[in-house]
């Protein structure tokens, strides 16, 4: 896996958000689905309160090039870490083709091999998302305990970081 960043400060953090995304990585897709990262803090305008955003950067059908821009309004280190574990979630729905995107005749997604009217579902009702909340949290808290950064991200260190 080729991981690019930019944007980002802190040898310290860089290092560890790069063993994260591998982490993730390896929790979500395995070693054998080989994908390829660009990770930015942007301080472009994401829509709301959205803290980031994946895209995929080849084809539809089977991508493995990827985007993941995080929002620069992020100040907490576990929000960005959260962030970052929930964007993966969006990589690895994409790259196993659980989620498409369609555009003919028009834009629409697809999940699971249905069709999913994004005008008429709640964000929080959307199934890729269901995926990506229920995640994230449990990603975090496992690299957490597997790199023993209890102390780094401020818990105790016990079980119920």
């Amino acid at each position: 896996m080729l991981i690019t960043f930019s944007g980002f400060r802190g040898k310290k953090k860089l290092k560890l958000l790069e063993d994260a995304v591998c982490f993730y990585a390896v929790k979500l897709m395995g070693t054998r689905l080989a994908v390829n990262l660009e990770i930015n803090i942007t301080s472009k305008k994401i829509d709301g309160n959205t803290l980031g955003f994946c895209t995929y950067e080849d084809d539809n059908v089977k991508p493995r090039n990827f985007e993941i821009e995080i929002s620069n309004k992020i100040k907490c280190v576990e929000e960005l870490f959260k962030t970052v574990a929930h964007e993966m979630v969006h990589v690895k729905q994409y790259a196993r083709g659980e989620m498409k995107d369609r555009y003919r005749p028009a834009y629409k997604q697809i999940w699971m091999g249905k069709e999913v009217d994004t005008n008429k579902v709640h964000y929080y009702d959307l199934p890729w998302e269901i995926e990506a909340h229920g995640r994230e949290h449990g990603l975090f808290i496992r690299f957490v305990e597997t790199y023993k950064l209890h102390d780094y991200f401020g818990f105790e260190n016990d079980n119920n970081v």
